[in-house]
């Protein structure tokens, strides 16, 4: 059943999103949780869609590109155990609701956005909604942003065959990176942790993405 918008205000349709989609889904994080709760995730989505913005479902933006479902969401920052002091780089900006997310549960946020009209409209997006711990760049995401790193954690919105090894090498000894690796039909989500220069590799959920193309970031 549906989240009625008209009826239900946002922030309610939020808590309802939290429960039912999120807490009884698995996802324990209370920083995660408390951040899902907060972000107003139909500020993210274009006007016609903003019916739908807290159902259990992906959906599309501009430039044929998406905003995820809640939950995968919420599992990778879940997976990703982030500290409130961490420096995050997140490949993917999209619609700018990721992060937002990030901007309340970390220190600093660091975003990579292939196309420059999405990236222009989340920063409008973040910066009237005063999420102000976040910079964004249009760019190549498997280059990550070097200029910032090393990065306690990343998370990559967009999936690719396997884990670019540019931005590892950009993850801090210790940290640790989270994306969607397979082909564009079905992937699965694997979070990456870097010890002694070497990756750990943990695989998680089954996930479907848009891909990263090209060698440029296809979007969230």
């Amino acid at each position: 059943m549906g989240f009625r918008f008209q009826r239900d205000s946002p922030q309610r349709q939020r808590e309802e999103m939290v429960r039912t989609q999120l807490a009884e889904r698995g996802i324990r994080n209370l920083r995660v949780l408390d951040a899902m709760r907060k972000v107003p995730r139909h500020e993210f989505v274009p006007e016609t869609f903003r019916q739908d913005a807290y159902e259990d479902h992906p959906l599309p933006i501009d430039e044929g590109q998406t905003i995820s479902q809640p939950y995968i969401v919420a599992a990778m920052l879940e997976h990703l155990a982030l500290h409130a002091t961490e420096r995050v780089l997140e490949i993917g900006t999209g619609s700018g609701y990721v992060t937002a997310l990030l901007s309340l549960i970390c220190s600093e946020v660091y975003s990579v956005e292939r196309h420059a009209q999405l990236a222009a409209l989340a920063e409008s997006t973040l910066h009237r909604l005063q999420y102000r711990n976040v910079k964004i760049r249009v760019g190549d995401g498997r280059q990550g942003w070097p200029e910032h790193s090393p990065f306690d954690a990343i998370l990559v919105s967009a999936a690719t065959p396997e884990m670019p090894p540019s931005l590892f090498a950009q993850l801090r000894d210790g940290g640790r990176l989270i994306l969607p690796v397979g082909p564009s039909s079905s992937q699965e989500l694997q979070l990456i942790c870097k010890f002694g220069g070497q990756p750990e590799v943990k695989i998680f959920e089954g996930c479907r993405f848009v891909p990263l193309v090209d060698g440029t970031v296809a979007g969230e």
